[in-house]
């Protein structure tokens, strides 16, 4: 006995009124119908005849409420399945014979689509074999992250981080987009802007980086990170700038200087092993090297590693690139400095005015500073056109140009404003900046 879709059965498999029962249909969309073509033609190839209904039967005792939820799904499903194809096609007891299954086909494109210039798969296509991963391991323990490629020798550009397990005896090993390997040795880092050089063995013809300008980044402009997150390699993430020079600091190194720098913000995903990737825009151009991220809880006390929360950080090539050019020739790494102590300026008294600035706290002999007139107590405020908000952005922004240039420094002394030349120094003879 077969059960029909009204709640009653027929004893001889043929229809109360008369009639053979209607064959099944071949195939069905997921809306109950078989699936239309966009020409309103069923897949089975044939003309849809509107559907016809049996008469109205009144369902047993016990059903009608499973019934009456089934026929308003169907109804809701009928409007979406349905709508811009003109009724969708259904089998009716004016077919008598039974259709072969419909074949499937793929109608998309079987190849790969041409990348458009300036999208992010092109930047991909372009950037990808300028990017490796890098592990390290020593008698600290091991890690990874990535490194861009400098040259068709092997020099590559990292975190000076990423490189810092492997202290003195340690394995550095460099894995290529196209599965090759390579070891590889320290030639320079520079821990106050946190990079390093690594030199690639027996290497040859690689694809080195494009490097670009990251004086020319405009908030909200479109940029794509590149590395091994996490220890997956090749990992493509895109964003926008979110905010430029702001002053990162990472951690202090030596002598009571600090990692400072003025970085790049951005909220394309960076995850740790991103580190020493690049960050580039949408003509593929490296603006910055991925280097922090901000975590939303303690890592003191957080279980497993932080993940990005979209507060990515990168450090300007601008600024950089003359460091990374000494390393490359052996040299050790000069920065410019003004030769003072800073620390954040006092809010003052209650009710007085708040200042925002860098506070001197020192002034050393002979530096920079002293011959501009700079005196312990000064509040500065601005270098050239860059606010000063704190000592971090003071710091940050000092190490952005190289010793020699020329500044004009703003600052505040007893209630009055003050602007002087200053010609920064080099910290070659000492790490104080």
């Amino acid at each position: 006995m077969t059960n029909d879709p009204y709640g009653s059965s027929e004893p001889d498999n043929r229809h109360e009124w008369g009639q053979e029962p209607p064959s099944p249909p071949a195939t069905w969309s997921p809306y109950g119908h078989a699936a239309p073509t966009e020409d309103g033609r069923s897949t089975l190839g044939q003309d849809v005849s509107p559907p016809v209904h049996p008469p109205e039967r009144r369902p047993r005792s016990g059903l009608r409420g499973k019934g009456l939820a089934a026929t308003v799904v169907a109804a809701s499903l009928l409007v979406g399945g349905a709508a811009g194809v003109g009724g969708a096609a259904v089998w009716t007891s004016t077919h008598d014979e039974v259709q072969s299954s419909p074949v499937l086909t793929q109608t998309g494109g079987s190849t790969a689509q041409t990348a458009v210039t300036g999208s992010i798969e092109k930047v991909a296509q372009s950037v990808l074999p300028s990017v490796v991963m890098i592990d390290v391991s020593g008698a600290n323990g091991s890690g990874s992250g990535s490194g861009i490629i400098l040259s068709q020798d092997g020099k590559i550009l990292t975190n000076n981080h990423v490189v810092a397990l492997a202290g003195k005896g340690g394995q550095i090993t460099v894995a290529f987009n196209d599965g090759s390997h390579a070891n590889a040795k320290v030639l320079g880092t520079d821990p106050l802007t946190d990079t390093a050089v690594v030199q690639a063995q027996g290497v040859k013809n690689l694809t080195p980086a494009t490097l670009g300008h990251s004086s020319s980044l405009q908030v909200g402009q479109g940029v794509v990170a590149i590395g091994s997150p996490f220890g997956l390699d090749a990992t493509v993430t895109s964003g926008i700038v979110s905010a430029l020079n702001r002053p990162v600091n990472v951690g202090q190194v030596s002598q009571g200087n600090a990692t400072v720098y003025p970085a790049i913000q951005t909220d394309a995903a960076i995850n740790p092993g991103n580190s020493g990737g690049p960050l580039v825009n949408l003509s593929g151009e490296v603006v910055g090297i991925d280097a922090a991220i901000q975590t939303a809880t303690d890592q003191s006390t957080q279980q497993g590693e932080p993940g990005s929360i979209g507060l990515g950080f990168a450090i300007p090539i601008d600024e950089v690139l003359p460091i990374v050019q000494q390393m490359i020739k052996g040299e050790t790494p000069t920065h410019a400095r003004l030769g003072i102590g800073v620390e954040n300026a006092s809010t003052g008294s209650a009710g007085a005015q708040i200042t925002d600035g860098a506070k001197v706290s020192q002034v050393n002999n002979g530096s920079a500073a002293a011959n501009a007139g700079l005196k312990s107590g000064d509040v500065i405020t601005k270098v050239d056109d860059h606010l000063i908000t704190s000592s971090d952005s003071l710091v940050a922004t000092v190490r952005s140009y190289r010793p020699g240039d020329h500044v004009t420094v703003t600052y505040e002394r007893g209630g009055s404003t003050h602007t002087v030349w200053v010609t920064l120094d080099s910290d070659a003879a000492t790490q104080n900046s």
